[in-house]
């Protein structure tokens, strides 16, 4: 059974997303949270395995609710859930240790995959959707939050072989690990292997997270 806690401070929202999480026999909603300060209180007391977050919300958004839950070093997964039209802080959110996002008019499918997929310990999108979420998200900045020059001496990837590297700015593009092992001719089971080792040495959470550093070092520029 995986538990899911619901922060949004509309009340209709949430009373949507427990309606649409407890018709599944493998989910249940432990807790409502109308602020981010309730929904650290709430991760503490149920240890839920993950929580739907919203990014505004008053007193304590989102995205520091976010940061504090994952500082814990808890179990709990954060999965945001926000509209690129009237939100600016997906991106944020990731950043502050997010496994993943959504936007709030996701299929209903989409949300359960999503919850599923955070749950066991993936990300919340498939990495084609991931890129394309992204640049999406990125075209909202401002033209000096875009203009990134690639640093090549970045702490995070001077511990990354040349192969290794060549694959994280593929991840940043979108790329599955069936794609990488077809156009790099490698073998599939290989290609996870670089992949985790990826997420260890740069101490990326999982794969989204990755495709955040591939953004924030400039091996990827926004299309």
């Amino acid at each position: 059974m995986t538990t899911v806690l619901i922060a949004d401070d509309q009340a209709m929202q949430r009373f949507g997303f427990r309606m649409l999480l407890e018709s599944q026999d493998d989910m249940t909603v432990v807790g409502e949270a109308a602020n981010g300060t309730e929904a650290v209180r709430l991760v503490d007391r149920h240890r839920p395995d993950v929580v739907l977050m919203d990014v505004r919300m008053p007193g304590l958004d989102g995205i520091e609710a976010t940061r504090r839950i994952v500082a814990t070093g808890a179990r709990t997964r954060v999965l945001i859930v926000t509209t690129f039209d009237q939100d600016a802080y997906a991106y944020d959110g990731l950043r502050a240790g997010a496994s993943g996002f959504l936007v709030k008019d996701a299929q209903p499918e989409e949300l359960l995959a999503g919850v599923r997929a955070v749950a066991s310990g993936d990300a919340v999108v498939a990495p084609s959707l991931t890129r394309r979420l992204l640049d999406a998200y990125v075209h909202h900045l401002p033209a000096s939050a875009t203009a990134r020059q690639p640093r090549e001496q970045d702490p995070r990837l001077s511990a990354l072989t040349d192969r290794e590297r060549e694959i994280l700015t593929v991840i940043g593009q979108g790329w599955t690990n069936t794609e990488i092992a077809t156009r790099l001719h490698l073998a599939e089971s290989t290609v996870k292997t670089h992949v985790t080792r990826i997420l260890s040495k740069t101490g990326s959470r999982d794969r989204v997270q990755a495709v955040i550093l591939a953004y924030d070092t400039g091996l990827v520029q926004p299309a």
